[in-house]
């Protein structure tokens, strides 16, 4: 338990450069206090005591603004930067080091059933707002940008922008996201087409001019 503590505090220190102290984090950051409490509603909720479970989320969702049902998977150093309104749902499966934003939901398209929520790969990014809805994989180092709606899986080394996302992959090659915590700064791939289609007929009409020249 000592470990798992040093480990967040650390992972918080690391992607947050408001954090000054592990008191700090520990007592008044809302994303630790809420993922204290799921890990005491999981336990509940793995030995049948559903209620109890629920007690502890719900309880835990009013004081933070945070929602994490008992039922959901996370791993190890996961850091809710500010946390109000992230909801993570009963079958999300989060891996390690991955990072969340505000208004994060992980939720299901209503229409799934048994698996109904996504799985979030190690050392994804997912900004501000954004929601990922259904029973697919977000890959290993993915970054979701601030906003974006994703509906379908998104590989691994990828950036999925807009709504609903369109997938980008970074250079075809991992990316340190884990040590990246820029949600915004990413290229939204039909803007860059249609820059490229716009220069493609700057040319053209430039050489038919020439030509009537």
């Amino acid at each position: 338990m000592f470990e798992k503590t040093r480990e967040t505090v650390s992972a918080y220190k690391a992607r947050d450069p408001a954090a000054r102290s592990a008191f700090e984090i520990l007592m008044l950051y809302p994303g630790p206090r809420a993922e204290r409490a799921y890990r005491r509603a999981h336990w509940w909720w793995t030995r049948g005591h559903t209620l109890i479970a629920r007690a502890i989320s719900e309880r835990a969702k009013r004081r933070t603004g945070i929602e994490i049902h008992p039922g959901a998977s996370i791993g190890r150093r996961l850091v809710i930067d500010h946390g109000t309104g992230i909801v993570i749902g009963e079958t999300a499966v989060i891996g390690d080091d991955v990072l969340l934003y505000q208004g994060v939901t992980l939720g299901g398209t209503g229409k799934d059933h048994g698996k109904r929520h996504p799985t979030i790969g190690n050392n994804v990014l997912i900004g501000a707002g954004a929601k990922i809805l259904g029973p697919f994989t977000v890959g290993d180092n993915a970054r979701v940008a601030a906003g974006a709606v994703v509906l379908n899986p998104v590989p691994p080394d990828s950036t999925a922008v807009g709504v609903p996302a369109r997938v980008v992959r970074v250079a075809g090659e991992k990316v340190d996201f884990a040590n990246e915590v820029d949600q915004v700064s990413v290229t939204d791939p039909v803007k860059a087409e249609l820059c490229a289609l716009r220069a493609r007929v700057n040319e053209l009409s430039q050489k038919l001019e020439e030509r009537g020249k």
